[in-house]
């Protein structure tokens, strides 16, 4: 039975999707005007073990991540740059496609932009002026009117004496209370020509709440099973897209919310507001340009941190350091040198009798309790290594890959650089090749019996960062420390 952690009722509830065998499942995306940072990577990998394990339990998902590709920051970054707004979106969106690829996270079955849905967006916005929940001001922005919703605040746990406006949009002399936010914005003159429509209530766009009540509704009808995001979005955004959505067409928005949790660094959201961010791209690629979209990642490194996300219940508060990362590295790395050492058996599915899948479906089963489900797997190798069983080594890159993990090949990966060290190692520029002839070299010297100079080869490389390992019949395998 699985259970999931609403964030709508603050409790674990028995997941039952509307339709059975089938999850419509709703998550906000990014708005693409510059890299993605650590703290969209902990959203996207979340939320895509989430949609991983609803498929291994056998549900059909049809899972919609949308892309916001018209904003106030879109707009201000095209002008800065002298672009169109679609060169400046389609930019930073194959940059977020390459970092997806490289954190194995895997594409959404939708993907709608913003720009594609603004007549549903003015369809919704005329329903909630017919039934008197909306209202064009004097500066011809059209308003929701926040305090004619009974519901509003059910979601943040907010009253509206307890509210502020101005989350995202500044309040404006057109707004007849603080709280009302903004649904279309009319036109300035100063803004490029691309980003207006023609609408009934004149020139402009869509405010950014009204781009998901649209893209849900559209894509997936009402209710949603699941309604995800990231921690910043359960207010002011999620509460303004139940109150949009259920306030035009009735009933309720989803079943269940959810929300992964904040990635700090020291005691502040990472966040680009605050400018303490690191983008993907800096922490698994390196050298790679800012006017260049796509690129390759390290494996190691990429995994490394998603392994370093995945081991975090998707809920809890993560803290990001580069001592973390190093540890998280090591973590992934232990489980690889099982999967190189003991070559798993050919395996035809997962057997789910087995205690130790049990225990991995009944961690994932506990509100996606991925750090529960990652015990298992360090277990698992620990008993793989003990009895030399192949046959366990499959189970373990079975069950690792419900999670996105332990799919490289074990020597390929484990002779990958890394830049994550313990603090104060030196990254080692000692090449494949030279790491090769050295081991040659050792092995002439033990067949001379000059077991001196072979030891002293193996601290050479150790100093290296290179760690030998002697298999039956002479062969020596290695791997980067």
């Amino acid at each position: 039975m699985l259970r999931i952690y609403s964030s709508l009722s603050r409790t674990k509830e028995e997941f039952k999707p509307i339709e059975p065998g089938k999850v419509r499942m709703y998550v906000c995306g990014m708005t693409v005007y510059d890299f993605c940072h650590l703290g969209h990577a902990r959203m996207l990998v979340s939320f895509d073990v989430i949609q991983r394990w609803l498929r291994t339990m056998g549900y059909q998902v049809k899972y919609v991540r949308n892309i916001t590709d018209i904003d106030d920051k879109i707009i201000r970054r095209a002008v800065e740059r002298n672009q169109r707004m679609q060169d400046v979106t389609a930019f930073y969106i194959d940059a977020m496609h390459a970092d997806e690829k490289a954190l194995n996270v895997q594409s959404p079955d939708f993907e709608p932009r913003a720009t594609e849905h603004v007549g549903d967006m003015l369809g919704i916005i005329k329903l909630l002026e017919d039934k008197g929940l909306a209202y064009q001001g004097d500066d011809g922005d059209v308003n929701y009117a926040v305090r004619q919703f009974k519901g509003y605040g059910k979601l943040s746990g907010k009253s509206l004496d307890d509210l502020r406006a101005g989350e995202r949009v500044a309040v404006s002399s057109g707004k007849r209370d603080p709280l009302d936010f903004v649904l279309w914005k009319a036109a300035k003159d100063d803004e490029p020509a691309e980003s207006k429509w023609q609408s009934p209530y004149g020139l402009g766009r869509p405010g950014w709440h009204i781009e998901c009540s649209a893209m849900s509704h559209a894509l997936l009808g009402m209710p949603l099973d699941i309604h995800g995001g990231g921690p910043d979005l359960k207010f002011p955004h999620h509460e303004n897209e139940i109150a949009q959505s259920e306030g035009a067409f009735g009933g309720e928005m989803a079943s269940i919310w959810m929300h992964c949790g904040p990635l700090m660094v020291d005691a502040d959201k990472m966040s680009k507001s605050l400018g303490n961010f690191r983008t993907i791209r800096q922490t698994i690629a390196a050298d790679v340009a800012d006017d260049q979209a796509t690129y390759e990642a390290n494996p190691r490194e990429a995994e490394m941190l998603r392994f370093f996300i995945v081991r975090n219940h998707y809920r809890s508060t993560q803290n990001y350091a580069p001592d973390n990362l190093y540890d998280a590295q090591q973590a992934i790395d232990r489980l690889y040198q099982t999967l190189a050492n003991i070559p798993p058996a050919a395996q035809n599915g997962i057997d789910w009798d087995s205690p130790y899948a049990q225990r991995f479906r009944d961690a994932m089963n506990d509100d996606f309790n991925t750090a529960g489900a990652v015990a298992v797997l360090f277990d698992l190798a620990s008993q793989a290594n003990k009895d030399k069983s192949a046959a366990l080594s499959a189970e373990l890159k079975a069950l690792g890959g419900i999670l996105g993990l332990l799919q490289h090949d074990p020597q390929t990966y484990l002779r990958s650089p890394t830049r994550y060290l313990k603090t104060g190692a030196q990254a080692s520029s000692i090449t494949d090749a030279q790491i090769e002839d050295l081991i040659a070299q050792r092995h002439q010297a033990k067949q001379n019996k000059d077991f001196a100079q072979a030891d002293a080869i193996r601290e050479q490389l150790r100093a290296q960062g290179i760690e030998l390992e002697d298999k039956p019949g002479g062969l020596t395998q290695w791997r980067r420390a």
